[in-house]
Parts: structure tokens; sequence; C-alpha cells
């Protein structure tokens, strides 16, 4: 008599062998399909950030675009998803994670000139898409951003653009840092110092292998190394400063958390409750304390789950007054084929106007080089072989 199955079994046994990777075509797809969410969020809120726009109404409006945008994508069953990346919105030399809470926000409006950063992300399934731009408040054709503004806001783009080309397959990490770093001082700007940016798994937005930014000398030496390897995802985070990239906490409060691996016992009921209604509505992606059902409550059961590390803030940061920070942030696929960047960092190149540029030869041959060999045809290729096929008949 053969014995009744045991579906517990089978249900972990499923899991271990499921491929969680992008050779997995289910995972890429919905890579793919939250990268199209934010894409369309980020376009939008950067087109948003005109002279007079309140800072909190684009963080509310950009994370409620994608909480939209999740519903009408994987309907049947139920799969996890919203926002992978609560929206940010620093200005001038606001590093980052800037997202204020409504109690906070008056006054806070952006102008003409402002240098503004967004940051945002989707998510479906815990596969997580997540994008940064910079925008100039008022620059147009017309009005270009020029001065130390234009040079690093070009510096960030072509590192950006520098640092997609290098994260293929087989490459080790510390080309990034190194190209990143050249390409900011062609412009008179530095990069951020320690930076990291990070491989990404499913529900993991700061997994183990790393990229860094501007090291210091004890940092250089301690960071580990990495080769990148088909299949990854990584994501990628570009920010340079007009000053000497050095960065210290902003007086801001913060706002935006993710939760951590680190098991603990939670002494308060309130930390408990807190902690359980992070876990159900955001498991480990990042959320503002506005998408809290009581946000006072929040704050207070937020300072045991800090002091044990069950919980991790992400501080606004922020450089010297007077500099200016840009940065490009995307998410890229490692294939087989080659990187694929699957979320955008919208910019229009003709509204910026820098006298500096790039001479070193080998970065331009980097910059000119395809982020990803273009297939040839089928009737190019057996044109191709017909050809070698002929001249080896004349020889």
């Amino acid at each position: 008599m053969s014995k009744p199955t045991d579906k517990k079994k089978l249900t972990v046994a499923a899991q271990e062998t499921e491929d969680f990777t992008v050779a997995n075509t289910d995972v890429l797809t919905k890579y793919k399909a939250a990268a199209d969410i934010t894409n369309r969020v980020i376009a939008q809120v950067a087109a948003a950030c005109v002279d007079g726009a309140s800072i909190l109404e684009l963080c509310v409006n950009g994370d409620k675009a994608i909480e939209e945008g999740v519903k009408t994508v994987y309907t049947k069953g139920k799969i996890n998803k919203g926002v992978g990346f609560p929206t940010a919105i620093s200005v001038n030399n606001t590093i980052c994670h800037f997202s204020p809470l409504a109690a906070d926000a008056e006054g806070l409006v952006l102008k003409n000139g402002d240098m503004v950063k967004v940051e945002l992300g989707a998510q479906i399934d815990g596969y997580g898409a997540i994008a940064a731009t910079t925008v100039v408040v008022g620059a147009s054709k017309e009005n270009p951003v020029k001065g130390k503004q234009a040079d690093v806001l070009m510096a960030a783009y072509q590192a950006a653009e520098a640092a997609v080309r290098l994260i293929r397959a087989g490459n080790a990490n510390t080309p990034v840092t190194d190209n990143v770093q050249r390409i900011a001082a062609a412009y008179g700007c530095k990069p951020v110092e320690g930076m990291l940016s990070h491989q990404q798994e499913k529900n993991v937005i700061d997994g183990k292998k790393q990229i860094i930014l501007n090291p210091t000398e004890g940092q250089r030496s301690d960071f580990e190394k990495c080769t990148f390897a088909e299949n990854e995802v990584y994501c990628v985070d570009i920010m340079i400063s007009s000053g000497e990239g050095k960065i210290k906490n902003n007086a801001s409060r913060t706002t935006i958390y993710k939760k951590t691996t680190t098991n603990y016992s939670l002494k308060m009921q309130t930390s408990r409750v807190v902690l359980s209604e992070i876990t159900k509505k955001f498991g480990q992606f990042p959320f503002n304390l506005r998408q809290m059902d009581d946000e006072r409550k929040a704050r207070m059961g937020l300072l045991e789950c800090i002091k044990h590390n069950v919980v991790t803030a992400y501080d606004v940061m922020e450089e010297e007054k007077g500099e200016f920070v840009a940065q490009f942030l995307f998410t890229v696929c490692v294939m087989p084929s080659g990187p694929l960047r699957i979320t955008n960092t919208p910019i229009d190149l003709e509204t910026i106007q820098t006298e500096k540029k790039i001479v070193d030869e080998e970065i331009l041959a980097l910059l000119a080089s395809e982020i990803k060999p273009k297939k040839k045809s089928a009737n190019k290729k057996k044109k191709a072989d017909a050809a070698a096929a002929a001249e080896e008949k004349k020889e």
C-alpha cells in the first residue's frame, strides 16, 4: 500500500530547486514588469519637479503611482508587490533619502535652479527595480545648466554610462570604482565617499557583492573584491559631488527604514506590534513612516527595533552647503549576452552646458562601446558565412 504524499516536504523541495535568478524567464519578466512601473513613475515625478512644487506631494504622489501601477499586473493569485523604495526628493547638497512627513513639510518647495535627485522603485514578488535621476528645476535648451551644476551632472551621467558597460560576467568590481573616480576627476568633481551599490536577490536589495565609490585607504584595503557572474542583478548607485564628497548626517528627521534579518525578542508591546506591521506590509523592502497605520506609535516602536538592529535606518545625508550632488541609479541584470539595464535614468543632455570634457582615450573608448553587443541577423550571418567560404576557395 502506498504512503500518502507529504505535501509539506514537496513544497520545501520545490522551493529548494526553484531558480530565483534571471536565468528563469518568470523571474526576469517580474523584474521587467517592476521596472516598467518604476520607469513610468520616475519620469512623471521628474517632470513634476517644477518651481513651487511641494516636496511632500512629489513623494506622496510617487508612492501612490507605484502602488496603483503594481495593482494592474499579476492580478491572479497572492503575489507580494508594492513600493520597492519610497520616493525620495533630495535637493542640492542633500545627498539622499529625504522624504518628509506632513508635520515637517511646511515651506518645503522646489525653486528654479535647484538640483533635485529623485529616487524610487517598485517590486513584484520580491524582485525590486529601483532608479534615481537628477534634474535641475527650470533648466531648458534656452536656459541650460551651467557651471559646477553642469559639471557634476555630466560627471554622474557619464560615470553611470561607464559603470553599466563594466558590469558584465567575469569582470571585477574594482574597475567600476576606478573608472567612476577618473570620470569624476575629468569634471573637477569627486564621487561621494564610501557609497555602496549592491547585488540584488529575491527580497534582498543589499546583497553580499558590492561596489564602492571613492573609498578611503582603510575602506579600499578592507573592501571585498568580487567578480560579476551571469544572471546576477545589481542596483548601481552613482553619486558625484561638486565638493570633496565627504558625507555627514543632515538635521532632517529620518523617515525611511528597512527590516533586517536580525532576530531579537523585543520587550515592548508597541515595538512588537510595529515590527509585525512592517513584516506584513513591507517584508524586507524599505518603507516610509507615512506608510504606517500610526506614525506616532511607529516612531515609538522603531526605537527598540533600531537599537537591536531589527530595523535599519536610511538617514538623510548631506555634503557641505554650497555644493551640489548628482545621482544616477539603475538596476541591471548580468545576462550571458551582456548587461541588461532595466530601469531608466531620464536626462536631457541638451539642457547641460559644461566646459569640461573627458580626454582619457581609454574611458572614451569604453563610453563609445555598445552596452550589449548587437545580434547579427540570420541573413547577415548567412552572407558573412558565404563570403568567408568564397574567400577560402580563392585561396
